[in-house]
């Protein structure tokens, strides 16, 4: 089991600036993003000082998320691990790429129909943290992944309902919680 968990979302991207729904398309970090990503290393390498150091950044295959930990993994010279699919953002379906800023609540449900259900996506988040400690045990490990994937991940492990997670914020995960009831 891993010591330290830390999950960091993705940099901004174009859609992001744009109010747009990524989803699993696979948009890139603009510069703000990565101009994000070097501003949260600071953060991280003072969150690290506190755990006695990091061992390894991890992320989604996605590219808005592989380059975000590229760019901490450079910056705090770790080395990068595994890319985890279960890593990937929420799927929204058809309404990848729709606007959503100004969208009334029942506009946004009406929206998210199509989408992955919430549930699914909590347990695929789970799933690839526990297979993250187990891959890395020991180890202080940075996860590199997505918003909505993140917001949901935390959710179910910790029975709270967690607000946005904005870009580069970075969260700890409650490693108790990732580890899996004997059967």
């Amino acid at each position: 089991m891993a010591n330290t968990l830390v999950m960091v979302r993705h940099g901004q991207t174009d859609w992001n600036a744009a109010g747009k729904l990524q989803g699993q398309v696979d948009i890139p970090l603009n510069e703000a993003g990565r101009q994000q990503a070097r501003e949260a290393i600071a953060e991280l390498h003072e969150l690290g000082r506190a755990v006695g150091g990091w061992d390894v950044v991890v992320s989604s295959p996605l590219g808005r998320a592989a380059e975000t930990a590229q760019i901490i993994a450079d910056g705090l010279a770790l080395p990068l691990g595994e890319t985890d699919l279960g890593l990937i953002e929420r799927s929204f379906g058809s309404a990848e790429g729709a606007e959503v800023w100004g969208l009334t609540d029942e506009e946004k449900e009406s929206l998210f129909a199509v989408a992955e259900p919430e549930a699914e996506v909590a347990a695929r988040g789970i799933d690839a943290l526990r297979r993250t400690a187990q891959l890395y045990p020991g180890r202080n490990v940075l996860v590199v992944a997505h918003g909505t994937l993140i917001r949901l991940t935390l959710n179910e492990l910790t029975g709270s309902e967690y607000p946005r997670i904005d870009n580069c914020e970075a969260v700890e995960v409650d490693t108790t919680l990732i580890v899996e009831p004997a059967v």
